[in-house]
């Protein structure tokens, strides 16, 4: 018997941006909220960088569709850290993914953290992963790759990760060169 998500898919079809974390913490398990720890300047960074007009609470996640955002995880499971998930996870997350983005077909989708994308794309550790917009389509969708702003991740300063959130609302709306693109998926 499959047990509900702990924290809800915010999404519907033609989104012009799905934001794809790697799996709720616990806080946000406790929540039912995307990226709800307070520490976590996930809904600063998509205010700072124009994504969205003002800066949303973590309990107010639904109000992104009105602006064509939507939110899900790579894995539905919580726990304290994503090194507690382990390849049977990545593999059901990389399925339950693929057919959300089959069947709600948003314009671009963006991986927050190079772990989610490197795991869903099945990239070994050695191969290098850039944050902003990769190479490839997800079933048309455009596909960046963002910092993950989680306290954990200490590869990146604010200003750094508002630098590459501010370039995928350039490049969403058109204001940065496109490149050519291959196919995932």
């Amino acid at each position: 018997m499959r047990t509900a998500q702990p924290v809800p898919d915010v999404i519907r079809p033609g989104l012009r941006l799905l934001l794809v974390g790697i799996n709720p913490g616990q806080i946000s398990a406790r929540d039912r909220a995307h990226f709800a720890n307070p520490a976590n300047p996930f809904w600063r960074l998509l205010h700072d960088s124009g994504l969205v007009p003002r800066r949303f609470e973590p309990g107010e996640q639904r109000e992104l569709l009105a602006h064509g955002l939507g939110i899900t995880n790579l894995v539905s499971r919580a726990s304290a850290s994503a090194s507690e998930l382990g390849p049977s996870d990545y593999e059901r997350g990389r399925r339950e993914l693929d057919r959300k983005l089959r069947r709600h077909r948003p314009r671009a989708v963006a991986f927050v953290g190079v772990t989610a994308y490197r795991s869903f794309a099945k990239l070994s550790a050695s191969q290098r992963v850039v944050c902003g917009e990769q190479a490839v389509r997800l079933h048309g969708a455009r596909v960046f790759v963002l910092p993950n702003p989680s306290g954990r991740n200490a590869h990146y300063r604010y200003s750094e990760m508002l630098a590459l959130f501010r370039g995928c609302k350039r490049a969403l709306d058109g204001r940065a060169h496109s490149r050519r693109q291959g196919s995932l998926g």
